[in-house]
């Protein structure tokens, strides 16, 4: 990653927040989710194809949809919100304001969706869920997903994912889609991650990005609960059973586009403490002007940098076990043993103890 020089300290006006004319979404894109970025804007006329190819997608239909059966956030409608989209993009730098609906959903939601120009959704369970600083660092969030051109991907997910359903009744006919939903997923997961970053350089708050994933995940019952507590459990979920755990973990996440909300949780709050965070908000960051230079090699280093550190730091029992496979661990068939039956190694044969009535 390339850095600029630091600029004069823009802030808002009357408000403690700093501005980042010409941030690049390198600056808060998660390793794995800019490498793939990155590869795909170095290929000549990628985005134009893949709009093309997904002409059949019904995106008018949708724009009208919302316009004709939810509420479009202006200065009329939905001020306040719009009063923060409008900061959220002024610092991100993104010149051109997406359109914003509030949706009836009871489902605490949002969404940045759309092929030629992405628009924003957020559900009125949300609304209702979120205090001003928690929504401020959502929208953030959606704006984030619109500057790093996430929307493109999202709204063929949410299509594939709806196809998929419609030709399950076939043989083999939901086979290939799902495949590609599966490979969607799995990149829009660390999107996620990438966008909470945004979040938290729009709000500029950790505390409220935290209290925002707690209510998320628990409701609006902030009283009853606890920041340290609620990170604890990311510690213990990566962490706690064996190797059973670890298989279970990678079939809980699958069908899910959004990662565990205590695991954003903890990856959030680890980036804020971060060096590159803080050289960040001190105007360190990389800009949109440079972005046509930037090496994919360099990127795939730094996503396979990260994905090293994460195995060599990982506590997770899989991970583990890869780990002394790759340096020849001796005990390997213990461990193997313990998987298959459980952890019991008892009666010698290692079979489970009789049930004593």
């Amino acid at each position: 990653m390339s850095d600029s020089n630091p600029t004069t300290d823009e802030r808002l006006p009357g408000r403690n927040r700093r501005r980042f004319p010409g941030i690049s979404s390198r600056a808060y894109e998660h390793p794995a989710d800019r490498s793939a970025l990155v590869a795909l804007r170095k290929l000549t006329g990628f985005d134009t194809v893949f709009k093309t190819l997904s002409g059949l997608l019904p995106e008018r239909s949708l724009r009208l949809l919302f316009l004709s059966d939810s509420v479009r956030v202006s200065d009329q409608q939905f001020a306040h919100l719009n009063v923060m989209l409008r900061d959220a993009c002024y610092i991100l730098d993104l010149e051109k304001v997406p359109p914003m609906y509030v949706t009836q959903n009871p489902q605490p939601n949002a969404m940045c969706i759309g092929l030629d120009e992405p628009i924003i959704v957020v559900s009125t369970g949300l609304v209702e869920l979120l205090d001003e600083e928690e929504m401020r660092a959502v929208i953030g969030h959606e704006v984030g997903h619109a500057l790093s051109g996430h929307a493109v991907y999202r709204t063929i997910l949410l299509f594939l994912t709806s196809l998929a359903v419609k030709v399950a009744w076939i043989p083999l006919g939901n086979v290939a889609i799902m495949a590609l939903v599966t490979a969607l997923r799995e990149w829009f997961r660390k999107s996620e991650l990438s966008a909470d970053r945004a979040g938290l350089l729009v709000g500029q708050d950790l505390a409220a990005s935290m209290r925002g994933l707690m209510k998320i995940a628990g409701g609006n019952h902030l009283h009853e609960m606890n920041v340290d507590a609620f990170l604890a459990q990311a510690e213990e979920y990566e962490a706690g059973g064996d190797l059973r755990d670890s298989v279970l973990k990678i079939l809980n996440v699958l069908p899910r586009s959004h990662p565990f909300t205590t695991v954003r949780a903890a990856e959030l709050k680890k980036w804020a403490e971060s060096r590159d965070y803080q050289r960040l908000m001190d105007g360190h960051y990389p800009r949109r002007n440079e972005d046509g230079d930037t090496s994919v090699s360099g990127s795939f280093r730094e996503s396979a940098d990260h994905y090293r550190e994460s195995a060599r730091t990982s506590k997770d029992p899989l991970v583990g076990l890869m780990r002394d496979l790759a340096g020849g661990a001796g005990d390997l068939g213990g461990k193997l043993r313990d998987f298959a039956t459980g952890g019991r190694r008892a009666n010698g044969g290692g079979e489970p103890p009789r049930e004593e009535r």
